[in-house]
């Protein structure tokens, strides 16, 4: 089963998106299997972290902008050639298990839908498979 949620991004920032992923297993009825997070742009991606303490999410924008900065060197028209950068390097998927109908995450971990080029009206799927 595929399902797709819509996200309105204000900032460059990390969306926990867990709820949703919860909301599309139960919606599945899949108890054993797994779930794919997918996000369909080059400008954003899809990350597992901690979801406990919310300097995490603050840190992780802090270091990939010191990581990948804006540069003049760039040649990207668009002037967005880092957010580029960072969303190739979080990635655009994480696969879940799902075990007992709900996703096998850590007691810290969260599911995150990565901004790096706000603001924008996104996108994410949530394929689930038994």
């Amino acid at each position: 089963m595929l399902y797709e949620y819509s996200l309105i991004t204000k900032k460059e920032h990390l969306y926990n998106i867990t709820a949703q992923l919860r909301e599309a297993i139960t919606k599945s009825g899949v108890a054993e299997g797994l779930a794919v997070v997918f996000c369909p742009h080059t400008t954003a991606g899809i990350t597992i972290n901690e979801n406990a303490d919310p300097d995490v999410v603050d840190d992780m924008i802090l270091g990939l902008g010191k990581a990948f900065p804006d540069r003049v060197e760039f040649a990207h028209f668009e002037g967005n050639s880092a957010a580029h950068l960072k969303a190739s390097c979080i990635g655009e998927s994480v696969t879940v298990i799902v075990s007992e109908g709900k996703p096998l995450l850590g007691t810290w971990q969260g599911v995150y839908f990565c901004e790096f080029d706000p603001p924008r009206s996104r996108k994410f799927f949530v394929k689930v498979l038994g």
